[in-house]
């Protein structure tokens, strides 16, 4: 291994791995193969179904009698006071406007009351005669394009007219729209932020007006080789949507990050120590590979889980998520070492390590002067730390699953605000009809009788929208918001009660989709976490090969985890004034959070095992504390930094994910890193290694024999 991990370090094959990465590079973009993988993405919510849920049933149904799977688009028209007859002529030449567009659009039905009856009626009027609608159909062909283009031209036909006429184009169709186009424009304002941010910090760190281009190049080669390599995963039927396409930049962009500064500080410690830069990265790469490897393994492993999920959209995010992993994994061990090899010392400057110089006294410094603090009363600061983290996971009592699709919108958006209007005078669910499906035409008078005396159903009408060989579809109006946790709540007792007229009926619609994607997350929370934390800690335990340790490890992750969160329940709530949190949101800190976390715990105790092979556990630990502090607190930053950039994005949930998962990262870093995980190792001593030999005192001599200390293992406040 320790041969595998130096190949590229070698005078002839880092000009192999450099050309052969820049070409590999360029095929990918002469290929187009970025820009498939962008144009590959699925955002609409039903694609995330699984396959047994009910609401994928009864789109089957739907998608047969409707010829494929239909969007209504909504637009209302609501004047307060009452629609003047000056309005209803506008709206009248409207349909005709509109109905002229629909034309440009082979996927889309004319414009028109579907209640009424010819040009007397070509809109619904309230009771209150203060709205109207006007509905048409959007028939979905997976193409995001086929929904916006046809919403963009009404809404250029319609919206805004001013003079206090309210006019927005809504309803499933617009909705959907306003959506993808979200998820279809925040690919390059996150990756441009992520880069320009990680382009300071690595400024800062390296002190250096010339370093930073070349660990920003391999960033640059991984991002682009994970976004070539995605679309050939998406090619087998892996579900990718824009938040999961985000994911996958800032995990190529911050793990890559992370990778390369411990990569280069161990790099320039051997600068130091040997002349020849060859073997500096050799022994670079033997020493700080494997370590990287691991931490590696072990955040594609814990990605990877998610691939058993019930929702598409997060099983797609395990095989696309370990991909990236992986991909900036490599990059970093392959093509980062041969362009350094090949580019020489020159680019430190003004910083350049010198051969024989001084780089500092792993027994000094900062990061060693914390260590001995936490040393002198090891048990009392792992105590105290624990009970500041207790406090944090709290705040989970303040936890709320209120988000919904209605509200995940950070900004105003013209969909929400038709549903708003509409509201005002129709029932909630008036734009959003929810789906009854039936098999069998004699029962249609018994469901709707059942249907319409549901607690949260405001009509349903006898006429079915849709009748043919494959059944009837009945369409259900409800009382609240469809996209709402009330509306949510409705699906259920609606299940039941139609059941009751029709053991064979299905309920489906919008509303529908999204209760059963929140009980299919909820469900995947249940099974994936356990099997994560097995996943890492078998890989902690090959890693250090120790039962003890990993245990301790995978506790304090947990417990950091449970702290991000509960901070960012209060946060969320108290400060930003969220509605509420997905609930998908705990895996998916749950899963970055223990794989990203156990990153910076692996490199510390690599570290530490390293150094308590030659010293004992307590020099061992408080020599890898000083010499990874600095290296593994300028990774935490960088990668909290561009997860923290997820928050530019106008959707709650990505900025809900990206502030828990950077203040869990920081707090992994600055608290559990650097003083839990070393009070606790102090305090326990040599039997942090149980059951291997370094559990017994065991250690290496300057002359590479072992023995065993015959003295106890000096006291914390000894000298």
């Amino acid at each position: 291994m320790s041969s595998i991990f130096a190949f590229p370090a070698g005078p002839r094959a880092k000009w192999l791995v450099f050309v052969a990465g820049l070409a590999i590079t360029f095929a990918i973009v002469a290929g187009q193969l970025p820009t498939k993988f962008s144009d590959a993405e699925d955002n609409e919510s039903t694609s995330f179904l699984p396959g047994d849920a009910e609401s994928t049933k009864a789109l089957a149904v739907t998608e047969q009698l409707n010829e494929g799977e239909l969007a209504p688009t909504v637009i209302v028209y609501r004047r307060a006071g009452g629609l003047t007859e000056g309005d209803r002529a506008k709206i009248t030449r409207d349909v005709q406007s509109l109905n002229a567009a629909t034309r440009k659009y082979a996927n889309t039905t004319p414009f028109g009351n579907p209640e009424g009856e010819g040009a007397s009626a070509p809109f619904q009027l309230s009771r209150d005669a203060s709205t109207a609608l006007i509905v048409n159909q959007i028939k979905g062909t997976g193409d995001g394009g086929d929904i916006i283009d046809p919403v963009d031209a009404y809404r250029e036909v319609v919206s805004n007219p001013g003079g206090g006429l309210e006019v927005k184009v809504t309803g499933p169709a617009g909705i959907s729209a306003d959506a993808i186009k979200v998820f279809e424009n925040i690919n390059g304002t996150l990756v441009g932020a992520a880069f320009l941010l990680v382009v300071v910090l690595l400024i800062l760190i390296y002190r250096s007006p010339i370093f930073w281009f070349l660990p920003m190049l391999a960033i640059v080669v991984a991002e682009i080789g994970a976004r070539g390599l995605g679309w050939a995963i998406t090619e087998l039927g892996v579900t990718v949507n824009g938040q999961s396409s985000s994911i996958l930049s800032i995990l190529v962009i911050g793990v890559g990050t992370d990778y390369a500064l411990l990569l280069v500080a161990r790099y320039r410690e051997e600068l130091r120590r040997h002349e020849d830069k060859h073997e500096a990265m050799a022994l670079a790469l033997r020493r700080a590979g494997p370590a990287i490897f691991a931490s590696g393994l072990t955040v594609c492993a814990a990605l990877f889980t998610l691939t058993l999920a019930k929702v598409n959209g997060t099983a797609g995010l395990g095989p696309i998520g370990a991909m990236g992993v992986a991909v900036a994994m490599i990059v970093m061990l392959t093509f980062l070492p041969a362009l350094l090899v090949v580019t020489g010392r020159r680019p430190f400057w003004p910083f350049v390590p010198r051969f024989g110089a001084e780089g500092g006294d792993e027994t000094h410094g900062s990061w060693r002067r914390i260590g001995d603090r936490v040393a002198a009363q090891p048990r009392r600061v792992g105590a105290l730390s624990t009970i500041v983290l207790g406090i944090m996971a709290l705040g989970l009592l303040n936890f709320s699953t209120g988000l919904t699709q209605g509200n995940s919108f950070r900004d105003e958006v013209e969909s929400i605000q038709g549903q708003e209007l509409i509201a005002r005078s129709f029932p909630q669910g008036q734009a959003t009809p929810t789906d009854i499906v039936l098999r069998d035409t004699a029962t249609v008078a018994a469901v709707v009788q059942a249907a319409a005396g549901v607690d949260g159903v405001a009509d349903v009408p006898a006429q079915p929208v849709k009748q043919g060989p494959a059944g009837v579809q009945l369409a259900a109006f409800l009382a609240v918001d469809p996209y709402s946790t009330p509306g949510y709540d409705v699906i259920p007792r609606l299940r039941d009660a139609v059941r009751r007229a029709d053991p064979d009926a299905l309920v489906g619609g919008a509303t529908a989709v999204e209760y059963d994607l929140r009980n299919a997350a909820a469900d995947d929370t249940l099974l994936l976490v356990p099997v994560a934390l097995v996943v890492v800690l078998l890989i902690l335990i090959g890693l250090l090969r120790s039962l003890l340790a990993p245990i301790l490890l995978i506790a304090t992750v947990v417990l950091s985890f449970l702290a991000a969160l509960g901070v960012g329940a209060v946060v969320f709530d108290v400060i930003f004034g969220f509605p509420g949190s997905d609930p998908s949101l705990p895996l998916f800190a749950f899963i970055f959070l223990v794989a990203l976390g156990v990153d910076y715990n692996i490199f510390l105790m690599a570290r530490v095992r390293e150094e308590a092979v030659r010293h004992g556990t307590r020099e061992g630990m408080l020599r890898g504390l000083a010499v990874t502090g600095g290296v593994i607190t300028s990774a935490g930053i960088v990668l909290a930094g561009t997860f923290a950039v997820l928050g530019v994005l106008p959707l709650v949930f990505l900025t809900q994910i990206g502030f828990v998962i950077a203040f869990g990262v920081l707090l992994d870093t600055f608290l559990v890193r650097s003083v839990l995980v070393p009070a606790l190792v102090l305090d326990i001593g040599d039997r942090v290694w149980w059951p291997s030999s370094l559990a017994g005192g065991r250690r290496q001599t300057a002359s590479g024999t072992a023995e065993v200390s015959a003295v106890p293992v000096p006291a914390p406040d000894s000298p």
